[in-house]
């Protein structure tokens, strides 16, 4: 009975082994790619796309035990670099397609936008990435509903250097978000694409001016927002707001210029980190696995020699002496190979440390960079949905100042020794607004270097 247990062990011992290697074998991924427009999209059905910074997906109780973060993969000041970095990417996967308008990765608190797209890291490591992500259009529809892409690296991207710069080792994962959005725009009539256009401009212009514009856009019981009536084509409010709203989409064209800047300064030191966080992890799971066969092959030898009953007649001494010597061998043996196991799961722990040294080495590279807007200055680090809501703010008042109404919106004190941001005298309602107000001036610096550098 104990002699087919041994066997038994020792037989499962050899499939872990073989388990073991096939966990570990790794081939390229087929790749998936961007569906490319064949044809030239009409001006009127042609959405613009607004990628909102993903959700980090750490609470502020997890923030408190970051060894606990690091043992899952997780590493703040890096997943906060992947929720502008992933945006980046996506955006430039839905540019290339030739599908869409304007692709622009913006803070969260930009609504007026036709299709927004929102998203959370679930998991982010070099060896896999995993997002949950919403796109919503401005009518309110939902074309994609917290859908989980995911996908493992594609290792064919680690290769070399030049391979890395090539193609993202995640671009599969941006390429099937950009395959389901066509997918979801196509489904719509040509008239609901051209409806999400015309909503969007009457929203930004009733948040501008909600009792000049009240009424244009409602919502129906669905809650879905539709078009009651149009402004005639001659309106002064909408002339003037179409104006103002052409400014806001510089500002946020500044913001979309931050965000590719950003990435492209981490773009090099991420990969290198991915590719070295992927090789760690397979060490570490090859070093387990390697361990676990070992203590069990090892575990398996020792019961064998201990309690496996002797075959040897009592009188036979050289059959007993040969047994006993197998049986110390067969201890001894199985005694290294516990030990042996035991030193690859501190092997592992041993690499689990190093992708955690590596992960705070390039923490330490990415470095904030600091946007001026009109004399404002923000350091973009997390905190773009205050510069916007500033942006906004100073908006409102620039419309009332235009219109001859009255300010009601605290707006940001100018720094000492400027001039206010809006001081144009109250103008009639039915006056030409001012064409003369100050550019939008951004300054983006780069880490480690003082020269600002426009984009």
């Amino acid at each position: 009975m104990l002699r087919r247990a041994f066997i038994g062990l020792v037989s499962l011992g050899f499939l872990l082994t073989l388990g073991g290697c096939m966990v570990n074998e790794t081939k390229p991924l087929p790749k998936v790619n961007a569906i490319q427009a064949t044809t030239q999209i009409p001006q009127d059905e042609l959405l613009d796309v607004g990628v909102h910074e993903f959700d980090v997906n750490i609470t502020a109780e997890q923030l408190k035990d970051t060894d606990k973060l690091a043992k899952q993969r997780v590493y703040p000041d890096i997943r906060k670099a992947e929720s502008r970095f992933i945006p980046a990417m996506l955006r430039s996967t839905l540019e290339s397609s030739g599908q869409w308008g304007a692709v622009r990765v913006v803070p969260t608190n930009v609504e007026f936008v036709d299709v927004s797209v929102s998203g959370r890291i679930l998991e982010s490591t070099g060896a896999k990435l995993a997002l949950e992500i919403t796109v919503t259009d401005s009518t309110g529809r939902v074309w994609i509903n917290k859908k989980k892409y995911e996908s493992p690296a594609d290792t064919g991207s680690y290769k070399t250097d030049a391979s890395l710069r090539a193609r993202d080792p995640f671009q599969n994962v941006y390429s099937q978000i950009a395959n389901d959005m066509v997918a979801a725009r196509n489904a719509l009539l040509v008239e609901n694409r051209r409806d999400i256009r015309r909503v969007t401009e009457l929203r930004f212009a009733q948040d501008l001016a909600p009792k000049a514009m009240d009424g244009y856009v409602v919502k129906d019981p669905k809650g879905m927002m539709t078009i009651a009536r149009l402004p005639a084509q001659d309106d002064p409010y909408a002339t003037r707001i179409e104006r103002i709203r052409e400014r806001d989409v510089a500002v946020v064209d500044t913001v979309n210029g931050y965000y590719a800047n950003f990435s492209d300064s981490m773009k090099d030191s991420y990969g290198s980190w991915r590719r070295s966080s992927f090789d760690e992890i397979e060490k570490e799971s090859r070093d387990r696995n390697k361990a676990r066969t070992r203590t069990i092959l090892g575990a398996a030898a020792v019961l064998a020699s201990v309690f496996v009953p002797g075959q040897c007649a009592s009188t036979d001494y050289n059959c007993r002496r040969i047994e006993n010597a197998a049986r110390t061998a067969g201890a001894i043996g199985g005694t290294a190979a516990v030990l042996s196991g035991l030193k690859k799961y501190s092997d592992a722990k041993v690499h689990a440390q190093a992708l955690k040294e590596l992960s705070e080495t390039f923490q330490s590279e990415v470095q904030p960079q600091v946007v001026d807007v009109e004399g404002r200055t923000l350091k973009l680090t997390g905190t773009a949905d205050e510069q916007y809501k500033e942006w906004r703010e100073l908006l409102h008042q620039l419309y009332l100042e235009e219109t001859g109404g009255t300010s009601s919106v605290a707006v940001p004190a100018a720094a000492p020794g400027t001039s206010p941001a809006t001081t144009a005298a109250p103008a009639s309602p039915s006056a030409e607004p001012a064409e003369s107000h100050a550019p939008v001036h951004v300054a983006v610096e780069k880490p480690d270097s003082g020269t600002p550098v426009r984009p």
